[in-house]
């Protein structure tokens, strides 16, 4: 009976431990560009959008959070939301970009996504929102589906620092700690 049940339980995990992004340390990004959608753009409290290209986040330490389209997937790292506010990044060495993956939304959800995406853009107008209709981030760098991945990268937009799922207290603090060492 034991038997069965851990084998059952053990069935039941192997999709998350197979799971693996493509993803490298100390290796930049691999080039993706989102032009379905794209980067939000503030024009006279009017939002536009023009295509991304993560080769174009050379320059600062970023913090890339990427999340799928659904409010389970934003809360996974609202603490490491919070810690990045409470450090007070300067601007001008740093960049938050958040990759929402419209195309993992819950069914008949994804124009209120669109519209949490560009409200989140008007309350915070130095943000960097990038709306991915298609998934085509979340497909190239085969991330997980439904949860956030956070990636450090450093001015040569080398990564620091990947994690998927939710963050632990530990975690966070690296990442603040990534951040301020490179900036």
């Amino acid at each position: 009976m034991y038997k069965k049940l851990l084998a059952v339980a053990f069935i039941a995990i192997i999709p998350t431990l197979a799971h693996a992004n493509n993803l490298k340390m100390n290796t930049t990004l691999p080039a993706i560009t989102v032009t379905n959608k794209g980067e939000l753009i503030l024009n006279d409290n009017s939002i536009g959008y023009q295509s991304w290209n993560s080769t174009e986040l050379v320059g600062k330490t970023h913090i890339i959070m990427a999340i799928a389209g659904r409010t389970s997937a934003k809360k996974i790292n609202a603490k490491l939301v919070n810690a990045i506010s409470a450090a007070k990044f300067p601007q001008q060495k740093y960049q938050t970009t958040t990759i929402i993956n419209q195309d993992d939304s819950i069914w008949g959800t994804s124009s209120f996504v669109k519209s949490a995406a560009e409200e989140s853009k008007k309350q915070y107008p130095w943000s960097s929102i990038v709306l991915d209709s298609n998934g085509n981030v979340q497909k190239s760098w085969d991330l997980q589906k439904e949860s956030s991945a956070i990636i450090v990268l450093n001015k040569n937009a080398q990564i620091l620092f990947i994690h998927e799922g939710a963050l632990n207290q530990q975690q966070i603090r690296q990442v603040i700690e990534l951040v301020k060492k490179n900036i």
